[in-house]
Formats: C-alpha cells, structure tokens, sequence
C-alpha cells in the first residue's frame, strides 16, 4: 500500500516491496510472480507504473520475463562477503582488475585514518572487482608512500599475495582489521564502473588495516552494488 510518509514514486515504492519479499522468500527463486491485473489491484496503481516496478527488478536481475508466461524470480544468490576479509581469486569466479596506481594527496578523512602528517603523501591503488566476469566492486587502497614508495605498491602490476604479504615482508603484517559499513546513492563514476541499475544505491565500506603496534597501514574504501552483495558478521560469546 502507498504510504503519505514515503516521497518515493509509486513504481518504485512497488519495486521495493516486491524487492523484500523476494530477499525475504516469499517470492523464492524460481516462483512467478502475481499477474499484472493482480499487482495493479494489490497496489492500487495503474498498468503503466507496475510495468515500471517490474522493469526495475529486471533492470538489478532480481526477476526474468518469459514470453508469454509470466515474470519469474531469478535464481541468483548474493554475494556474501565476510566483512573482515578480503575474497580469493579463482576458481570462486573473483578477479581483480588494477585500474591506477598514483602518489596522492590523501583527503583529510584518509589522511587522518593513516595518521599522517602535514604534507605526507599516499600511494594510492585502484582496482575493479568482477565476479563471472562482471564487476562487481570499486577499491581505493592506500598506503603511506613512506612505506610503500619504491615497493610493489607503488608498482604498476598486480601483486602476488597481495598487499598484505608485501606489508608483511616490509616489517608490517597486518593485525587487525576494522571496518566501517554505510550506504550512500553511486557517483556518475560509480554507476558506470560497476554498471548500477538506477536508483540502486551502493555500500560504502571503509576499511582500515593495523599492525600490532596500532599502526595504520592501509585504508580502502569498496564500493559495492548493494542489489548483488550481502555483508556476513560473526560474533562469538563466552
């Protein structure tokens, strides 16, 4: 039902119902969704704004249309990351892609995260995430060009154990990793990098690394499209 309270258009306030359902299952994957005459009943709108609610949900590949039966929901899981680590290349069907490598002047935000000072620079790393050979995710990885001037950091290739195994071999292993996680609408960027369906807002993790000795020695912030992924936290008591 429309609600006074929510200023969105009604095609889209459609789609985010039928869109928590589904992520609920009560549309499981495989089932057909309700007629058009049927939703245009149930919500109380015309034929043209389902079809619109109907066209976003296709548009995320949330559901697939079939000619001459109907509108189904498609079988396609998330993309569950653990939120502290970082996924594998293949065979999952992950790979990484290394758009830029730059010494910067880091924004007040990554600066201060990294701890450094005045003029202090960072070598900065961008990289595209696909998954099936779709992306799937944006990275800015920075590093503090003390450390990572003249290392594989600052190089222009893909790095074989990562950046965490050049910390290591420089003195810095990682020990612990702190992420913070909120949602924000996509840049112009962000839309056609990772290829967003509109209206589809992304999750903003930032994530910084720390040695034992409290130093920070990385911080990213990912990009992820927030129809394809799903965060997964664990906490253990007593």
């Amino acid at each position: 039902m429309a609600s006074e309270g929510d200023g969105r258009p009604r095609h889209e306030q459609i789609a985010a119902d039928l869109r928590a359902r589904i992520m609920c299952g009560d549309l499981p994957a495989g089932s057909q969704l309700p007629s058009i005459p049927t939703l245009t009943t149930r919500y109380a709108a015309a034929t043209a704004t389902v079809q619109r609610a109907l066209a976003a949900l296709r548009a995320e590949g949330a559901v697939r249309s079939e000619m001459g039966r109907g509108v189904f929901v498609r079988d396609r899981q998330p993309l569950v990351m653990e939120a502290s680590a970082y996924l594998a290349p293949e065979p999952s069907g992950i790979s990484y892609r290394l758009l830029a490598v730059n010494e910067v002047e880091p924004s007040p935000e990554i600066g201060r995260l990294l701890a450094l000072d005045g003029d202090d620079k960072a070598v900065l790393r961008q990289w595209l995430m696909l998954h099936g050979g779709e992306p799937t995710e944006l990275c800015w990885s920075y590093y503090p060009a003390s450390i990572a001037r003249g290392t594989e950091l600052a190089g222009r290739r893909k790095i074989s154990g990562g950046a965490s195994r050049v910390l290591a071999d420089l003195g810095h292993p990682q020990h612990e990793v702190v992420d913070r996680v909120s949602a924000r609408m996509p840049t112009s960027e962000e839309v056609e990098t990772l290829a967003l369906p509109p209206y589809v807002p992304v999750l903003r993790q930032l994530r910084v690394v720390y040695t034992a000795t409290e130093q920070p020695v990385e911080v990213s912030v990912l990009i992820k499209g927030s129809h394809l992924h799903e965060l997964r936290y664990g906490f253990r008591t007593g």
